[in-house]
C-alpha cells in the first residue's frame, strides 16, 4: 500500500490532508487517493496546520519528559495553541522555573533520540486498560462523544469517533518509550522538533475549566520550525512586554484596577479619559454621518428579557448571578408579592430589539440603524482576566441594524466599508477577513437553509469586494447566522480580532419582529449585530500597545507641553499656550521647580508629541524650539508657524 512517505519526500512535509482530513504520513492510502486527483495534499511544517502539528508533538514530548522526571505525574490535556502549546499535569508539588530548565534538557534528549510517533486504533476497553493509571484520560474516554464541551483542548485527544493512542517508539530498538491518548496527527519523528522550542511559564488550571474540579499545573511552551524563528518570536515577546498595556497604563497614568472595586473592573484616570473620550466622540460623529441613531439602555433588566432572547440558556456561564428585587412581605413575614430576578446585562441586543418593537414598522423605516456605547458585564473567571483585554465590565460600541432581505447585501457592504474607514482613522491598516459559515450538521443551526445560503453568498460577495484576504471557515458560524470577522495586524506583527458583522435570523424570530412590506404582508426583518471596536476597553489596549504609548497627536492626552529655559520665560509660553487652547489643542506649561533637562526627560517619558522650549533668543525673535518624542529638535520656529504645524498634525491625525 502507498503511504504519505511514498508521495512526499521533502522533509518540510510533515503530514498530509486526505479528503480534507489531516493525517500522518504513515497512513495508508487507497488507489483513488492521489495528489493528481486532488484528494491528497501535502502539509508543510511552516503552514498553519503544520505548526499546530509541530506544537502538538512538542506537547507530547513535554509530557514524556515530565513523566521521566516525575513518574507520579498524572496527565491532563495538551493541545497546540496560538504560537505554542501547553500540557496540564497533576503533581504533588508545583513546578518552578528551575524545573522548566531541567524539563527542557530532558525534552532535548527525546528530540535527539528521533522517536517515531506511531498511531494505534484501540477500543474503549483497551484504552482503559492501557491508561488505568491516568484518571484524567479515563474521564475523557467516558466523555468522548462530547469532546468539544468536555474541556478546552479535549478535541485533540478524543471525539473523532474512534479512539487512538500514539506510541513514541525508539527507532533503534522498536520499543515503546511512552504513549498518550490522542487523535493526532503528529510529526513523523521527534527529531523534526529540532531546537526551535522553549518552555515559557507555569500557571494553575482547573481540570476541564471548572472551579469545582482539581487544580492542575499547566506548563506553557512554544515551538517553531527553526531556532532562528524561535529567537525572532522571543524578540517579539520582549518587544510585547515593553508595550504591555498594563505596564504603560501605570507609567502613563491612564487607568487602574483598584482592589476596592474588584477584579476586572477598571477606573479611567484623567489622561486615559481624554484618549477614551476622543475615541468615542470621533466614532460617534462618524456613526451619525452614516445614518445611525444613538440610543441608551439600562445596565440591568428583568429575567424575562434574557429568557426570551435565550441568553439565560445559551450564555448562562457568562451572566452574573441575579439580584432578587421587588418582593413584598406582610408583618408576619409572609410573601404578599413575588419578587423578580434582575440581571446585569451581558449584551445590548435584546434592549435594542425592544426599541424596534415599541411601534409598528414599515419597509419604509428600514434599514433602521441603532447604536449605543453600552456597558455590559460578563462573569469571567478570575484566572481569565487580563488587563483591559479581558474584563468583567466593559463598553461595547454596539450597533444593531434591522434590514429587509433585499437590503442585506448593500447594508453589509456599507457596514464593512465603514469599519475599515473608521479603524484606518486610528492608524490601523493591515486587515484580513474571516467568513464563518454554517455547519453541515442541521442540528447546529436554525432557520431556513435557503436564507442561510442567500445570506452567506451575500457576505462572501461583500468580503471579496473589499479587496482584503478572505479565509472561509466552514462550521464556525453561530447557530443563528453567518458572520464576517475582521482581524488586524499590529505594529509588531500580532493578530487581533476586532470588528464582527453578524447576521441573525434567530432573535427576530424569538421576539416576533415584523415590518409591513410594500405588498402589505407582514415580514421578518434580518438583524445585523455589529461592533467596530469590539469593546472600547480592549480596543484602547490594542491601540496603546500598537503605538507603545506614543499615540498620534489627536489622541495624545497632552498634545503640547511648554518648557521654559528659565522661570521668567514661562509667561511667554503661557501666551502661546492660550492661542493653542483657543484652537482646541491640549497644552500645558511646566512651571515646576525641576531643571529644564529633567522637565524634558519627564515629558519625553510621558510620550508628549510636542515640547515647545523657549528662552531669551526665542522670546526676542517671537519663536520657539520644537522638541519631538524621538529626541530630535527644530529650533527657531516662528510662533504662528509652530501653532499652524501643531493644529495641522491634530487635524490630519499625524503620528510624530
Amino acid at each position: 500500500m502507498t503511504t504519505g512517505f511514498d508521495l512526499f519526500t521533502d522533509r518540510a512535509v510533515v503530514a498530509m490532508r486526505v479528503d480534507g482530513e489531516l493525517q500522518d504520513l504513515a497512513r495508508e492510502l487507497t488507489e483513488t487517493q492521489t495528489v493528481e486527483s486532488g484528494t491528497v495534499e501535502p502539509v508543510t511544517i511552516d503552514s498553519p496546520d503544520g505548526l499546530d502539528i509541530l506544537r502538538h508533538s512538542a506537547a507530547h514530548v513535554l509530557a514524556q519528559a515530565v513523566q521521566r522526571v516525575n513518574p507520579e505525574a498524572r496527565l491532563g490535556i495538551g493541545p497546540p495553541i496560538q504560537d505554542g502549546f501547553y500540557y496540564d499535569f497533576d503533581v504533588a508539588e508545583a513546578f518552578s522555573s528551575d524545573d522548566l530548565k531541567a524539563l527542557e534538557k530532558e525534552m532535548q534528549r527525546i528530540v535527539k533520540a528521533g522517536q517515531r510517533f506511531v498511531r494505534r486504533v484501540v477500543t474503549d476497553d483497551e484504552a482503559r486498560a492501557e491508561l488505568a493509571d491516568e484518571p484524567y484520560k479515563l474521564e475523557l474516554i467516558g466523555l468522548k462523544g462530547g469532546a468539544e464541551s468536555a474541556a478546552e483542548g479535549a478535541s485533540v485527544e478524543v471525539g473523532a469517533g474512534e479512539l487512538t493512542i500514539y506510541d513514541n517508539v525508539d527507532p533503534k530498538t522498536g520499543e515503546v518509550a511512552w504513549k498518550d491518548l490522542c487523535r493526532g496527527p503528529h510529526l513523523p519523528s521527534t527529531r523534526l522538533i529540532q531546537n526551535g522550542f522553549a518552555l515559557t511559564r507555569v500557571a494553575g488550571a482547573y481540570w476541564r475549566g471548572k472551579t469545582e474540579l482539581p487544580q492542575l499545573q499547566r506548563i506553557y511552551g512554544t515551538a517553531w520550525p527553526t531556532k532562528d524563528e524561535l529567537r525572532a518570536y522571543q524578540q517579539r515577546l520582549e518587544e510585547a512586554a515593553k508595550r504591555d498595556h498594563r505596564k504603560l497604563g501605570r507609567e502613563l497614568d491612564l487607568f487602574s484596577f483598584p482592589d476596592e472595586i474588584g477584579s476586572g473592573l477598571s477606573v479611567w484616570h484623567p489622561r486615559g479619559g481624554i484618549v477614551r473620550g476622543e475615541m468615542e466622540q470621533h466614532a460617534r460623529r462618524r456613526h451619525i454621518e452614516q445614518g445611525y441613531s444613538y440610543v441608551y439602555t439600562p445596565h440591568i433588566t428583568k429575567r424575562d428579557l434574557f429568557e426570551t432572547s435565550n441568553h439565560l440558556v445559551t450564555y448562562a456561564d457568562g451572566i452574573w448571578p441575579p439580584i432578587h428585587m421587588d418582593e413584598e412581605r406582610d408583618e408576619a413575614g409572609n410573601i404578599t408579592k413575588q419578587g423578580v430576578d434582575y440581571y446585569l446585562k451581558p449584551m445590548n441586543c435584546p434592549m435594542h430589539i425592544l426599541i424596534y418593537k415599541e411601534r409598528s414598522r414599515s419597509y419604509r423605516d428600514l434599514p433602521l440603524r441603532l447604536a449605543e456605547n453600552g456597558t455590559v458585564y460578563r462573569n469571567e473567571l478570575s484566572g481569565a482576566l487580563h488587563g483591559l483585554t479581558r474584563v468583567r465590565g466593559f463598553t461595547q460600541d454596539d450597533a444593531h441594524l434591522f434590514v429587509t432581505p433585499e437590503q442585506l447585501e448593500e447594508e453589509t457592504t456599507k457596514v464593512l466599508e465603514f469599519v475599515l474607514s473608521l479603524l484606518s482613522d486610528f492608524g490601523l491598516t493591515d486587515f484580513r477577513l474571516e467568513l464563518s459559515m454554517r455547519d453541515d450538521e442541521k442540528s447546529k443551526w436554525i432557520g431556513d437553509e435557503a436564507i442561510w445560503e442567500t445570506a452567506t453568498d451575500a457576505l462572501r460577495r461583500v468580503a471579496r469586494a473589499s479587496g482584503l484576504d478572505v479565509v472561509e471557515e466552514p462550521g464556525e458560524a453561530a447557530f443563528y447566522g453567518p458572520k464576517i470577522d475582521l482581524k488586524v495586524t499590529d505594529a509588531i506583527g500580532r493578530s487581533w480580532q476586532l470588528s464582527t458583522v453578524q447576521l441573525d435570523f434567530n432573535l427576530p424570530e424569538r421576539f416576533e419582529l415584523e415590518y409591513t412590506a410594500a405588498d402589505g404582508s407582514k415580514q421578518r426583518p434580518i438583524m445585523i449585530h455589529r461592533a467596530l471596536f469590539g469593546s472600547i476597553e480592549r480596543f484602547f489596549a490594542i491601540l496603546l500597545e500598537h503605538y507603545a504609548g506614543a499615540f498620534p497627536v489627536w489622541l495624545a492626552p497632552v498634545q503640547v507641553v511648554g518648557v521654559p529655559v528659565a522661570e521668567n520665560f514661562a509667561d511667554y509660553l503661557d501666551e502661546i499656550a492660550a492661542k493653542l487652547r483657543a484652537k482646541g489643542v491640549r497644552v500645558e506649561v511646566d512651571r515646576s521647580d525641576e531643571r529644564m533637562q529633567k522637565k524634558i526627560r519627564n515629558h519625553t517619558l510621558m510620550k508628549v508629541p510636542f515640547q515647545l522650549i523657549a528662552g531669551a533668543t526665542d522670546k526676542e525673535a517671537g519663536s520657539v524650539s520644537f522638541r519631538f518624542r524621538d529626541g530630535t529638535q527644530d529650533n527657531g520656529v516662528p510662533v504662528d508657524e509652530a501653532i499652524a504645524r501643531i493644529v495641522e498634525a491634530v487635524e490630519t491625525k499625524a503620528h510624530v
